[in-house]
């Protein structure tokens, strides 16, 4: 086993599961602790990870529930334990605790220091001086306090600092390395010299794949001395793969799984605010998908969630019936309070596996983080693997589960912020 990983929300951990199947590591994404039989049917697993929703937990759930999980990944002895974070960093003290989740790690593994990557280049996102750069809507990199993600309903990026942004989750003394002294001859040598300072964990700038390689490079060469947990983004799972590569431990061209074309219309269902999939949802109203605007209140609210849910349901079953590509959007760009919470992605989830049960649908996207993690737990799935890249951050997925009618179900499960204004005529034809 080379990687373990635990995903902060499911979005991230099939971003990290592309990153590995698609660059010749077979892997295998559990939807919870895996069982013994249902690991079984991954004899060649190289990478094992389990999809979790941290990033919209306190850190009181994580003390009560990361421990057991890092300690269920511990028993596979691979070198690196990752814990997976958002791109965009986004979190605080009260939801979504970085430094919260990487004190318990520490913990659990007893790791000599914890590397913090969250450059991902190939979703545009970059650290530089040890602040945080991400690519915005509009196409232009900004400053991620300049960015949408500054203005997120729960957990919103107002420090770009990345060192003072963590220090505010956790009293663990925080190092960096910047891009002069990753391209330097001297980088063991300051790497040392932190560490004997005192620093238990490492930021790494990054801003492109020569960068992230130099930095994969020295988790793996620390890796072999004693395995390491770390933190970051799916750039540093892309970071990790040419030290395997040159160490010959994973297949130069991976094997693509073979499937057909789903012949049933596209299922995408929303709960995201941000403004890039507003755009998306537009793009595909705007080209013949049928749209359902789902009102938050009204189905969260006891007094009219049964009707509700009643009249989404036989609106979305009639334009599937129909082999309409359809679209179930909670906002398009506009936070709404009532979204925060379980209590909608649950909700989302619950009438996608009525929906699966009524209709031929055999392929579906759900976007955003949050609602992804909490809808996909309502479907009776124990396991994705991957199928094909669409566009980077989120791949089609086969879905594996012990109900014949669930099995092979495709899905792309898309962060908020990912993909181009046609993503989703993309996820249809891919």
């Amino acid at each position: 086993m080379l990687y373990t990983f635990y995903g902060d929300d499911f979005t991230g951990s099939t971003d990290v599961l592309e990153q590995l199947a698609s660059n010749g590591v077979p892997a295998a994404l559990f939807l919870a602790e895996p069982t013994a039989q249902h690991l079984a049917r991954f004899p060649e697993a190289q990478a094992i990870g389990i999809a979790g929703d941290s990033r919209s937990r306190s850190p009181e759930w994580m003390s009560a529930n990361l421990p057991r999980i890092f300690h269920t990944l511990k028993k596979f002895d691979a070198p690196i334990n990752h814990y997976k974070v958002c791109s965009t960093c986004d979190s605080s003290p009260a939801h979504g605790s970085i430094g919260r989740a990487i004190e318990i790690g520490r913990e659990v593994s007893h790791s000599n220091f914890v590397p913090i990557a969250v450059a991902a280049p190939h979703l545009g996102r970059y650290v530089r001086n040890g602040q945080l750069f991400a690519k915005a809507p509009d196409g232009k990199i900004k400053r991620i306090d300049q960015h949408p993600m500054a203005n997120h309903p729960i957990t919103p990026m107002r420090e770009p600092d990345l060192r003072k942004h963590l220090a505010a989750q956790t009293n663990l003394p925080i190092g960096h390395i910047d891009l002069a002294t990753l391209t330097s001859s001297e980088l063991e040598v300051e790497l040392n010299r932190q560490l004997k300072s005192g620093n238990q964990t490492i930021l790494f700038d990054g801003e492109d794949e020569s960068s992230l390689t130099i930095t994969g490079e020295l988790i793996w060469r620390h890796a072999q001395k004693q395995p390491l947990f770390v933190a970051g983004s799916s750039g540093l799972t892309a970071a990790l793969i040419p030290a395997w590569r040159a160490a010959n431990l994973i297949h130069e061209n991976p094997q693509q799984p073979t499937s057909t074309r789903s012949s049933s219309p596209l299922l995408v269902i929303s709960g995201s605010c941000s403004p890039v999939t507003a755009g998306q949802i537009q793009h595909a109203l705007a080209n013949g998908f049928h749209g359902i605007a789902v009102d938050i209140k009204k189905i969260l609210a006891e007094s009219t969630a049964a009707t509700e849910q009643t009249n989404i349901l036989k609106a979305a079953s009639a334009s599937l019936d129909a082999d309409q590509n359809t679209i179930l959007y909670t906002a398009l760009g506009t936070p709404d309070a009532a979204a925060q919470g379980d209590g909608l992605g649950q909700t989302l989830g619950q009438l996608l596996r009525e929906l699966l049960g009524r209709t031929s649908l055999r392929r579906v996207v759900l976007c955003g983080g949050d609602t992804s993690s909490h809808a996909i737990q309502q479907l009776g799935l124990y396991a994705l693997t991957w199928l094909r890249n669409t566009q980077p951050g989120a791949p089609l997925c086969r879905a594996h589960s012990d109900d014949p009618t669930l099995d092979n179900l495709e899905l792309i499960l898309k962060g908020g912020q990912v993909g181009t204004s046609n993503f989703f005529d993309v996820a249809l034809r891919a």
